[in-house]
This record gives C-alpha cells, sequence and structure tokens, in this order.
C-alpha cells in the first residue's frame, strides 16, 4: 500500500508541475513590453486572399476538380493552430480551445475586427491579453495578421464568398496585366496621342520609351500619355462611348468606337487597359476582340470613316477566362462554335499565373452578378466554357 501511495503521489506532482508549465506559456509575468508594438499600423491590404481553411475547391469546376479548381493558401485556422491552438496551449489543455471554426467563432465579431476578441488577442501589448505569449518568442507575421484580419471583415465565413474572392481577383489582374506596355490606360491613350486620332493631343503629351524583346532581339516604342488629367479625360469618353454604343448599336450609331489599340489606327501595338474594376468589367462584357481589329469591320455610308469595332460583341472568340484558363475551351456566344485549341496565353500557360491564382480569378468571375450571365453560360445557358479534359460543359 505505502509502494502503491507514494507512486500516486509521484503521479500528482508530476501533474502539478506539468500544469503549471502549460499555465506558465500562456503567462506574461516578467516581460518588459514598454518597447513592443504588437499592432497594426496600417490597413491590412485587402487584396490578399483570406480563407478560412487552406484549401478551396471553388463552386465552378471540373466534375473531378482540375488543375485551376483549387485555391490553396495559408488559411486563419493554420494560422491560428500554429501560434495559438498548438498541443501545450489552446489546443491541448488550456482553456479555451482554439482548434474548430465554432471555437474560434466565441472570439469573432463577423465584419468588425477591432470589436473581435480574438483580433484583440493578437494586437494587444496587455501581458495578460496577448496571444501568442508575450514571451514566447512567437509572434505573427504582418501577413498573417492582415489575413486574419481581411477574414473577419469580409464577415467570418467558414467558406469563401464572392466579397473575400473580389479584391484578391481584382489586384492579381491590375498587378498582373496592366503594366506600362501591356493592359494599360495611358499606354493605349498615349498611341492615340502619338498618332493624333485625338483634337487637342500630340506625341509631345507623351513619354516613350523602348521594349526590347530578349529573343528575337526586336525593339518596340511604347508611349505614355503623362499627363493624367488628359489621359483620365480620353480614356473615360472612350468607355463611356463604348458603354452606350453597344448599350443600343441603332439608336447610337454614331458613338461607335473609331479608335483602336493596333495599327493602322493607333501609332503602336497595345492590349485593351486593365487597369481598374470597372475597365475589367467592361473588358469581359465587350471584348477588346469587338472593339478592335487589324481590318475594317464597317464604314459609315455618309462620311466614309472606315471603323474596326464590331457592331455584335458576342461574335468573338476571346474571353478573360479563355485567356488565363488553359484547362478550358472558349465557345464564340454567338455562334456556340467552340475553340479547338486552348487559348491560356496571358497567363503564359499557367505559368505566370499560379494555378490557385487563376482559380481564384475564376472563382470571382461566375460570383460576381456584375458580370453577365451570357459570358459565364452562353445565351440560353447554353455554354461557352468547356473543360479539355473532361467535355464537362460549364453551367449554372
Amino acid at each position: 500500500m505505502k509502494k502503491i501511495s507514494i507512486i500516486k503521489t509521484t503521479g500528482i506532482i508530476l501533474s502539478s508541475v506539468l500544469l503549471s508549465l502549460l499555465i506558465l506559456q500562456c503567462t506574461k509575468v516578467g516581460v518588459n513590453a514598454k518597447i513592443l508594438d504588437r499592432s497594426l499600423s496600417v490597413v491590412p491590404d485587402s487584396g490578399i486572399y483570406s480563407p478560412f481553411y487552406d484549401t478551396t475547391v471553388i463552386a465552378v469546376r471540373d466534375i473531378v476538380p482540375d488543375v485551376n479548381d483549387r485555391i490553396i493558401k495559408r488559411g486563419v485556422k493554420t494560422i491560428i493552430k500554429e501560434f495559438c491552438a498548438t498541443s501545450n496551449c489552446h489546443g491541448g489543455l488550456i482553456s479555451p480551445s482554439f482548434l474548430t471554426y465554432s471555437d474560434i467563432m466565441k472570439y469573432v465579431t463577423p465584419a468588425n475586427p477591432t470589436a473581435s476578441k480574438l483580433w484583440e488577442f493578437i494586437t494587444t501589448n496587455d501581458f495578460n491579453k496577448a496571444m501568442p505569449p508575450i514571451n514566447s518568442n512567437h509572434e505573427l507575421s504582418l501577413t498573417d495578421k492582415s489575413v486574419i484580419y481581411n477574414w473577419i471583415l469580409n464577415g467570418a465565413k467558414e467558406y469563401p464568398a464572392l466579397v473575400d474572392f473580389r479584391a484578391p481577383a481584382i489586384t492579381l489582374i491590375v498587378n498582373g496585366c496592366g503594366s506600362a506596355n501591356c493592359h494599360n490606360q495611358a499606354t493605349a491613350t498615349g498611341g492615340w496621342a502619338r498618332k493624333g486620332l485625338i483634337a487637342g493631343l500630340a506625341s509631345t503629351d507623351t513619354t516613350r520609351f523602348a521594349v526590347t524583346n530578349p529573343v528575337t532581339g526586336v525593339q518596340t516604342i511604347y508611349c505614355l500619355l503623362t499627363n493624367v488629367t488628359l489621359r483620365d479625360q480620353v480614356w473615360t469618353a472612350y468607355k463611356d462611348s463604348v458603354k452606350k454604343f453597344y448599350a443600343d448599336t441603332l439608336a447610337n450609331a454614331s458613338f461607335r468606337p473609331y479608335k483602336t489599340f493596333a495599327t493602322p489606327i493607333s501609332a503602336l501595338s497595345t492590349r485593351g487597359p486593365l487597369n481598374t474594376y470597372d475597365d475589367i468589367i467592361m473588358d469581359i462584357m465587350y471584348p477588346k476582340s469587338a472593339r478592335s481589329n487589324s481590318s475594317v469591320q464597317y464604314t459609315d455610308p455618309v462620311t466614309g470613316t472606315k471603323f474596326y469595332a464590331k457592331g455584335n460583341y458576342l461574335n468573338v472568340s476571346s474571353s478573360l477566362v479563355s485567356r488565363i484558363d488553359s484547362t478550358v475551351l472558349l465557345a464564340n456566344p454567338f455562334t456556340g462554335i467552340f475553340a479547338t485549341t486552348h487559348q491560356g496565353d496571358m497567363a503564359y500557360g499557367d505559368g505566370g499565373l499560379k494555378s490557385s491564382e487563376v482559380a481564384l480569378i475564376k472563382a470571382w468571375y461566375f460570383a460576381d452578378p456584375a458580370i453577365p450571365a451570357v459570358w459565364k453560360y452562353g445565351i440560353n445557358n447554353s455554354g461557352i466554357f468547356q473543360y479539355r479534359k473532361t467535355g464537362n460543359i460549364i453551367r449554372p
């Protein structure tokens, strides 16, 4: 009996020591935090995709999700597990538990980070509230804090929705495509100014630069309309004319766009600008391939003016999704005829954009109500996107 008593006593002592050590992990005693600042001094970048789980299989996907149908991104659960819900802290015997979505939501006020206890825990300098402990030497990075902030701000949902996809997708497109010699407003309007197509604008309003192809050695001259006020005026007027013309091509025939983004009407070959959300939506609704062609599409019978813009914006063979996703084929929305080869060159065959980034843009594209259904599913939902591998057609 005495031996058993000794073993029991020893066990109690060891358990007490272990519990004390565990409690110590979340104790902030003896730490000088006068110079410590764990707060976030700037509003986190809304362009950081902020999911709860690390993997999101997007709603619009192939029968068996293909390579561009999954978004893989470090999420809130993984961040909290790494810094808070470890086996020796809030993932073990220390209360409260932070292991599950429901556990974490007890300390979150959806859409209000600053009112959320979770946000207070990871940004406060208070010894007795800070999580992880100030004396743990294990602090969340700016990116990790931004992910948690954005996740709460967007509603703290277990599974992401449009509000979580839109800002990161637009950021990817603008940053990845809107360079000075690519899908850029200043270059497009600069080409028009250099050609003398707009009254009051001339090549002297632009800044020229040269780009040399490293493979062919061919040099291309570009020019930017550097006067921001003039650029905004010209580009806004152009977009207004496009929208008005295609709203009613008969009633608004005089608004048919005349300028193109390529020779012979522009001074150089330039892609349609994708600098803003409005630019992107217009490019989706009225593709550049309808608005800008290398051959004459219509000649005014009265003035004889030759136009390079099509009258039917649906009679095209290119779209934003087909240009970034090499796993799908596009059908001309007007004819219904599918392409035989993919067009994923805007993402360099998915090399310039990672597969998760392609999936993120697709998730936003099919969720955003600003994009008409005809550019998602075709006329009468007949389908305009088909997976190359399975032949599956994307329908609502």
